[in-house]
């Protein structure tokens, strides 16, 4: 737990700007492009607006002066007007391009999630889920900002800063410089003050990053935690990460607030030397009030877009932290996909051949050593054997979660590294130790297996397994809700939903990894004679420790150290003096017998 949190903690908190990647972002604007720039255009005529609703009240000011009164209603009437046309404008920009933006990021989120998908166990064994969900999550609704607004704002500001500097050398280019003068200032105090407070930013979604991962990480594990009494413990640990949260918060929180009223007392500063040498200027030059008053709107409206796109720069470095992460995830690629020239995998019978098969799991401990054998279909096999002798990985190169590192795997004389891998494993069904049970109806948990089933089909599927008895007995029957990881379901219960998930398929190839693991005597009892029925013309690995399972297969291969070291039926292994598959069931039996004793 502490591991996950370091890892989450050594996000790099700032990133340098990656142009090629911006592009890349970008890429997935081009699809709303039209509404992009008709939101341009938009805001366009709605900056020209805020900039011609100040001359027009300037204007007012000087009729009243020179008493032109009949003027007055035509310029009130034009700024009622122009505040009408850029009320729309901003109104229908903003919801151009909060859609755009919007289906961008959904575009962008489902083609990361779609990746992490066709991921190979090997890229989840290194990462922690909690890492994963920062990604799909917390990074990409980093980019909501630059997406939305930040590209569009930045060009218009652009645009009004052109324009505003046009318009203020012409109404006095003079006063317009001293007004200026101070900008250096402003410019340094918005980078510097900014730049820190971006890093502070930064630290604060890092800690709750870090916050996600361990929310999820001590949820999925409340079991274990109440199981060993660790509520205290935990809540030591939270607590350190929510004060690490507001610590970082409230740092951040002050560097914000010093920076406003400093912008504030620097935009006061340029305004205080337009008013003082505008009073000369009107004594001297002739300079009226109403060019005055204009000119000063105008310099407190030029900080406005200098703000903005010091804000912007900001997004940007904090968008490519985000973006990097996200990149290198949707650009590293799967140890297990489809060769260039595969072909789908025709109608199988089931033969297995494994030829001279060697594994290891991290290219320096060797799992499975020149492992062959041949299985024809129908077969049943079981493998047995110590913890971590190779039975899983055997089932797990055969349903190619792994490429073994060096032979070949065969499934009716095909190499499965030259064949589709959704043509191969629809013709598998696989039912894992840990079963688990999505959130929805149990019906929709078995149809997983196959979605074009029938109602009657998930039923059939259901009786054969002994499953729909208990499945009755719930309060909606087929339809009744589970939870997430089916909380309301006991063990056997969660089993037997599983493996009807696997048989619905009517797979050529079943393997089960532990099935019967979890299920009590009783419940294996009544799923053993459907075993061996649904076992029938399919061929069959069945990883068990209990006899009752293992006796009747066909096969039994004893896995030891990464190699076979016994291979027959039950009646030939169990007469082998001093066998291994002998020794298990001895020891099995006395276990038994103390148990009943």
């Amino acid at each position: 737990m502490a591991r996950m949190i370091r890892q989450l903690d050594d996000e790099a908190l700032e990133k340098p700007f990656n142009k090629q990647q911006f592009f890349r972002l970008l890429q997935y604007l081009k699809p709303y492009k039209k509404k992009i720039l008709s939101a341009l255009l938009l805001m366009l005529i709605a900056a020209l607006c805020s900039l011609a609703s100040p001359y027009l009240m300037s204007r007012a000011i000087g009729s009243l002066q020179n008493k032109e009164l009949k003027y007055i209603p035509f310029l009130i009437a034009g700024m009622v007007l122009i505040s009408l046309i850029g009320y729309f404008c901003t109104k229908y920009r903003i919801r151009w391009m909060d859609t755009s933006g919007k289906s961008a990021l959904a575009t962008l989120r489902e083609d990361l999630f779609h990746h992490i998908q066709g991921m190979s166990f090997s890229f989840f064994d290194t990462r922690s889920a909690g890492k994963l969900l920062v990604r799909v999550i917390n990074d990409v609704n980093s980019l909501n900002e630059l997406f939305t607004n930040g590209i569009v704002n930045v060009l218009i500001d652009c645009v009004t800063l052109v324009l505003l500097l046009v318009i203020m050398f012409c109404v006095n280019w003079k006063l317009t410089l001293i007004g200026l003068c101070i900008m250096p200032l402003l410019i340094f105090i918005l980078f510097k003050l900014k730049r820190v407070m971006r890093l502070r930013w930064q630290r604060v979604r890092v800690k709750s990053s870090t916050m996600n991962g361990y929310l999820h990480e001590s949820l999925t594990g409340m079991r274990v935690t109440k199981a060993f009494v660790r509520e205290d413990e935990n809540a030591d640990t939270f607590r350190n990460v929510n004060d690490d949260i507001r610590n970082n918060w409230m740092k951040a929180v002050t560097i914000n607030n010093a920076l406003w009223p400093a912008l504030d007392m620097t935009g006061v500063l340029g305004t205080v030397l337009v008013y003082i040498f505008g009073v000369h200027f009107m004594q001297q030059d002739g300079l009226v009030l109403a060019d005055l008053l204009l000119l000063i709107w105008y310099l407190d409206r030029f900080w406005m877009p200098l703000n903005t796109l010091s804000n912007f720069y900001n997004s940007l470095l904090t968008a490519s932290a985000s973006m990097e992460r996200i990149f290198e995830i949707m650009d590293t690629p799967s140890d297990i996909q489809d060769a260039e020239d595969a072909k789908p995998l025709p109608p199988i019978e089931g033969k297995v051949t494994f030829d001279h098969v060697t594994f290891s799991y991290d290219r320096e401990k060797t799992v499975l050593k020149d492992v062959s054998f041949d299985i024809e279909a129908g077969k049943t096999v079981a493998l047995v054997g110590p913890t971590g002798a190779g039975k899983t990985t055997i089932v797990n190169l055969l349903s190619r979660f792994y490429d073994a590192t060096q032979g070949k795997v065969m499934i009716d004389g095909h190499d499965i590294k030259t064949v589709q891998l959704d043509s191969m494993r629809k013709q598998m069904s696989v039912m894992m130790q840990d079963s688990f049970i999505f959130s929805g109806t149990i019906m929709e948990n078995i149809r997983y297996g196959r979605l074009d089933a029938t109602d009657e089909e998930v039923i059939q599927a259901a009786k054969t397994v002994n499953a729909h008895e208990f499945i009755m007995r719930q309060p909606q029957g087929y339809e009744t809700e589970v939870n997430e990881r089916g909380a309301s379901l006991s063990a056997g219960q969660k089993q037997l939903i599983s493996f009807a998930r696997a048989l619905l398929n009517d797979p050529k190839i079943l393997i089960l990894d532990e099935a019967t693991s979890s299920v009590d005597t009783q419940t294996e009892m009544i799923i053993q004679k459907a075993l061996s029925e649904l076992l029938k013309n399919r061929t069959s690995f069945v990883i068990a420790h209990r006899l009752s399972t293992i006796r009747n297969a066909d096969v039994i291969m004893v896995i030891r150290d990464g190699q076979i070291a016994e291979t027959g039926n039950h009646e030939e292994l169990i007469k082998i003096p001093g066998g291994h598959y002998r020794s298990l069931c001895e020891a099995q039996y006395r276990f038994m017998s103390a148990d009943e004793d």
